[in-house]
């Protein structure tokens, strides 16, 4: 009898993990008001849960005298690696509040690497104390529900739970105070939104693979 118990305790386990997988859904859109939205991060502002962040890290690469890619979303406590793959030796350093840190100058060839281990949603601006034009952002959020625009500005946040919202973007010319948000909710379809920034601050750096 124990046996038999044990064993339907276990199967209402994996339907309850099914049913939950199953009803989580995609929120997709556009945003729209800056001439470079594939540097824009989309992520919703708060989820309820502990996230750990991946296992395998995030990478900040260096190569042809830039960071790639220009923006870096990632949750919080993402340990991220900065690769030397450029001919050249490079610095890391970040002079942002919320997140100081210098790796020092180190050669082609080696990699450094920092945990992002701050609260999101924060910004942590990157340089190089030897190449003026190297310049770039790691965006740590709370939760791991973001994506990173495309091109033509639309976005798709995969696999988000059901329940209401508050959807962000972020853009690096964009002053904190006018960033655009929606409420949103997110049912078995899914969720779509439309985020719009009022002005156009002029355009970043480049991301990778552009």
């Amino acid at each position: 009898m124990f046996m038999k118990t044990k064993l339907a305790a276990l199967a209402a386990l994996v339907v309850f993990g099914t049913a939950s997988a199953a009803q989580a859904a995609d929120v997709t859109g556009t945003v729209q008001g800056v001439a470079d939205p594939d540097n824009v991060v989309v992520y919703i502002e708060h989820a309820d849960g502990n996230f750990p962040p991946p296992a395998q890290g995030a990478v900040m690469d260096q190569k042809n005298i830039q960071f790639i890619p220009h923006v870096l979303p990632v949750v919080s406590g993402t340990v991220v690696h900065f690769p030397n793959s450029d001919t050249v030796r490079h610095n890391v350093f970040s002079p942002s509040k919320v997140k100081k840190f210098n790796l020092g100058i180190y050669p082609s060839g080696v990699t450094k690497e920092q945990v992002m281990d701050i609260p999101g949603a924060a910004v942590v601006s990157l340089l190089c104390a030897i190449h003026a034009q190297l310049a770039a952002f790691i965006v740590v959020l709370q939760n791991p529900y973001f994506a990173l625009a495309n091109a033509d500005g639309t976005f798709a946040i995969k696999n988000v739970p059901p329940g209401s919202y508050t959807l962000v973007a972020w853009h690096e010319k964009q002053p904190a105070g006018e960033i655009p948000k929606q409420a949103i909710t997110v049912g078995g379809g899914g969720a779509k939104a439309s985020l719009t920034f009022k002005t156009d601050y002029g355009r970043t750096g480049d991301r990778s693979g552009k």
